[in-house]
Formats: structure tokens, sequence, C-alpha cells
């Protein structure tokens, strides 16, 4: 991981701003990504999440912090002098990159999940997001045993595989053009106007997922000849892909990956 920073500086150089221009007229505003139409075609990568082998806990990640913070194995939080346990909700969630937690977890499909407790994969007219799943959770807190997805980034294993697929329906392979964005958001940046942007091949777009500026993979990926564009929204569970059918439907078929189309949401 040392030689990250490198790599990033050699192969993937920062762009100018105004490489993100067609985008916002495209999308419009980007300060948490910006989010295409089809092109013609789009679909949702959905986020992984993990689930305990030992299954799901009847304790809840709330009910678990609140215990702890009582019998002193963890110090409450406080700001400004006030403790915050009885004001906030331990949901279990978490913001930015992620990957198989190992041993003894499992990854849990959105489609098992919601088999499982009835709830749609989506809400209908929603976006993946805390949203989804109301009936796996107690009063917003997921059970301990399953960890949800995060928002704001693919997990590593998603992104690895999604970018394999991309590099296979784009028609330079690994030596396509391309160029990502990540959102003031997750670089804590106070200048919204100056957009970061790095340009590098697609055969080298894994290394993004580390970048040392941003705990987050791109906002958007998107090839230079603007065949393909994906945007993970800084405030949602997932990452869509706008492209050709071919690409769509290889994402949708895909073993690995988990992706549904939302007809609310094109």
């Amino acid at each position: 991981m040392s030689e990250i920073p490198s790599l990033v500086t050699t192969r993937w150089p920062l762009a100018p701003s105004s490489a993100t221009d067609w985008l916002q007229e495209l999308a419009g505003d980007g300060i948490t990504g910006f989010m295409p139409p089809p092109l013609p075609d789009a679909a949702w990568v959905l986020n992984a999440m993990y689930e305990h082998e030992q299954g799901p806990s009847g304790l809840s990640y709330d009910a678990y912090h609140r215990a702890r913070v009582a019998d002193g194995s963890v110090a409450p939080e406080r700001v400004g002098g006030i403790d915050l346990t009885g004001v906030g909700i331990a949901s279990g969630g978490a913001l930015g990159r992620a990957e198989h937690p190992g041993p003894g977890w499992r990854r849990l499909r959105w489609a098992e999940l919601a088999r499982r407790t009835g709830d749609p994969l989506v809400p209908e007219g929603s976006l993946p997001s805390y949203r989804c799943f109301p009936s796996a959770k107690k009063g917003n807190s997921w059970p301990l045993g399953i960890r949800p997805p995060t928002e704001g980034s693919l997990d590593r294993e998603t992104w690895d595989r999604l970018i394999g697929l991309l590099v296979r329906y784009s028609p330079a392979g690994t030596a396509t053009r391309c160029l990502g964005y990540y959102n003031p958001l997750m670089l804590g940046a106070t200048d919204f106007d100056s957009r970061h942007v790095r340009a590098g091949r697609l055969g080298d777009a894994r290394i993004l997922y580390d970048v040392p500026d941003a705990d987050f993979s791109p906002s958007n990926l998107w090839a230079e000849n603007r065949s393909w564009v994906t945007c993970t929204d800084y405030d949602l569970w997932a990452t869509k892909v706008a492209g050709p059918t071919a690409l769509i439907d290889a994402l949708l078929g895909d073993t690995e990956i988990e992706a549904v189309r939302l007809p609310w949401a094109p």
C-alpha cells in the first residue's frame, strides 16, 4: 500500500477541472457526484453487505453500544459536555471504503435479504440507501451480525469486478483512456468550485480505490469518449452505471456483482 501514492501520481495525474463540464451539463450539480441519465441504458450496482456465519444477533448495534457505555467498556461520546448516547442512534452503517470483513463472514446478497424480510430490494420511488430494508432493523439500527452497505463508495471487491467488466466492454480494453472525479465532500474540501479530476488508463483504475486523498472509490469514472460513465453518489449505497445495453446486460447477469434496473430512476 505504501507505493499507492506514487502510482496514483504517475499513472493518474491530475487533470483540469473543466474535464467535468460535460457532466455538469448532462447531470447538473456534482457536489455529491454527477448522476448521469441512461447512455442509452443504465443499471445500479449494489454495494456489498455481509453476514456473520452464526447469523444476525438479536441485539442491535445501538443496544450493544449503549450496553458498552453503561458498563464502562467505551467512553460516551460527548460534545460540549453533553452525552450523546441518548441522542443519536448507532446504526451499524459506515461511510466510505469497505471490503470483506474476513473469516467468519459471508456475502449477504440484497436479494436474499429481501426474500427473508419481505422488503423490496429498493422501495419504489427511492434509490439504494439507508431507507432500504426497514424490516431488518430495530429502530433504524442493524442487528449485530450484519454489516450493511457503506455510503458513498463501492466496496473493494465490487470495484475490482466492475473495472474488469468495463475493460471487457470498452473497445480499447485496458488501454481505454478514462477520467475519475472525486467530489469535494469526500476530500473535506471547502472550495466547492475546484473539482478534483484525474486522468489515466482503465487498466490502472483499480489503484484509484486507494488514493490517499479520499477514503472512497471515485464519485465518477468515465471513458474519455463518453461511451459509459459511473456515479457513486456520496449519500447512496450503490453506483449507477450508464452506457451501452451490452455492458448493462453484462452487469445484470454477472455472478459476483449484484445489479438492478430501477424503472423510476433509469
